[in-house]
């Protein structure tokens, strides 16, 4: 039997898995996302759930459970995007950058 894979995110990030060429299911609220997850994991068919973590956190404990004992689906809860202003000034992400690909620390002039 073959399963297929869905993503449930917002709105704002649907065309870019879209685009990836993986079916997606938009909600735009935690309960919303809660619901439609919900609805999902109901289909034999669906073997993967891609989910925004703040979804499946709005999952009920019980529901949660449930879900977690079954073999399938899968659900993969995945960070979603944040777009608030990075406290991180632009020179130390790149000092981190270099850090990590060099093994020790520069400073920039």
């Amino acid at each position: 039997m073959k399963y297929a894979g869905r993503v449930i995110c917002r709105p704002e990030v649907a065309s870019g898995f879209a685009l990836a060429g993986l079916p997606t299911v938009e909600a735009g609220t935690r309960e919303e996302g809660a619901a439609r997850l919900l609805d999902l994991a109901a289909q034999p068919e669906i073997g993967v759930i891609l989910t925004e973590d703040r979804f499946y956190e709005g999952l009920p404990e019980e529901a949660r459970r449930a879900i977690g004992r079954r073999p399938l689906p899968m659900i993969v809860p995945f960070a979603g995007p944040a777009w608030a202003e990075s406290a991180v000034a632009a020179e130390s992400y790149i000092v981190e950058i270099l850090r990590q690909a060099i093994g020790y620390s520069v400073r920039l002039r």
